[in-house]
């Protein structure tokens, strides 16, 4: 017999042991991990090929399930790059994501490095009660959000969708979490060279939390610009409607222009991919850290 016969009759014979033993090879769990995320990666990306595939149909085609359509057509893109109507819902998106993205870096970490960094009565009792409010759904805040805005003139304007937004429980508790890893050591010494605290919150604790800010940016930007029940209660014009409003008013009761509201979703969608890949690694170690720092 040939080495490579008692080569194979070994493999053989460790493979039949392993069966009866009920082991099973050590390569099998690495392949079930591998293939139930490419399940995984299949169930999410289909939707989004789906939605590239309708935005290049004709209306007639947009029922058929195929994901290749039978005549490609660009002309949905035309139609909405030059309806003047989009780049307005896109700008509106564009400044209220990014206004309350810049609202929340500034003041969810001043407030979280409140909690962290100082010792005063009731310090617990208000953090306990910012975090209360994460188990309060949206829809029960839009009716005082809305006599809110009604008492104050903000009905149907940028501040109004604004200003729900402008602090969030959950962007606290992440900088907080992200200002205990901060040293003491460091806030005594800036405070012994003489700084007061808003500098040294400044100068010396936000640039140790990058990785914080860079998650709460992310989150609070993407949150905002797919954001549709609070806009489309708090808005009456169409002209300060935002992306997915104005998406919705593609169509009417009698029929919807599935294929325009597809393409203006497929165009809405590059801001987010791009940020999420460029930023990815900030998403995955802010959203880790914030869980073991608890």
């Amino acid at each position: 017999m040939t080495t490579v016969d008692n080569l194979t009759v070994k493999a053989s014979s460790k493979t039949l042991m392993a069966i009866k033993t009920g082991k099973r090879p050590k390569n099998m769990g690495q392949i079930i991990r591998w293939l139930l995320l490419f399940m995984g990666g299949i169930a999410m990306v289909t939707p989004i090929a789906y939605m590239i595939s309708t935005s290049l149909k004709f209306p007639h085609e947009v029922y058929n399930l195929n994901f290749i359509p039978d005549e490609p057509t660009i002309e949905n893109y035309t139609y909405v790059l030059e309806d003047g109507r989009f780049f307005g819902w896109f700008k509106n998106s564009l400044v209220i994501a990014t206004l309350t993205t810049i609202s929340n870096v500034l003041f969810d970490s001043l407030v979280g490095y409140t909690l962290c960094k100082f010792r005063f009565p009731g310090r617990t009792i208000i953090f306990v009660a910012i975090l209360s409010t994460l188990m309060i759904p949206t829809e029960m805040l839009v009716i005082p959000w809305y006599l809110m805005s009604q008492s104050f003139g903000w009905l149907d304007t940028q501040w109004g969708i604004m200003f729900p937004g402008l602090m969030t429980a959950f962007g606290t508790f992440l900088m907080k979490q992200f200002f205990e890893t901060v040293p003491d050591d460091f806030i005594e010494a800036a405070r012994i060279d003489g700084l007061n605290e808003l500098q040294i919150w400044w100068t010396v604790a936000m640039p140790l939390v990058k990785p914080a800010l860079a998650a709460l940016a992310i989150f609070v930007f993407l949150g905002n610009w797919t954001a549709f029940i609070w806009p489309l209660i708090v808005t009456n014009s169409m002209e300060m409607y935002t992306l997915p409003v104005g998406l919705s008013t593609f169509g009417d009761e009698a029929d919807v222009a599935w294929e325009l509201i597809m393409t203006g979703a497929a165009i809405s969608t590059l801001p987010t991919l791009v940020v999420f890949l460029v930023f990815q690694r900030y998403i995955i170690r802010g959203v880790v850290m914030a869980g073991l720092k608890g």
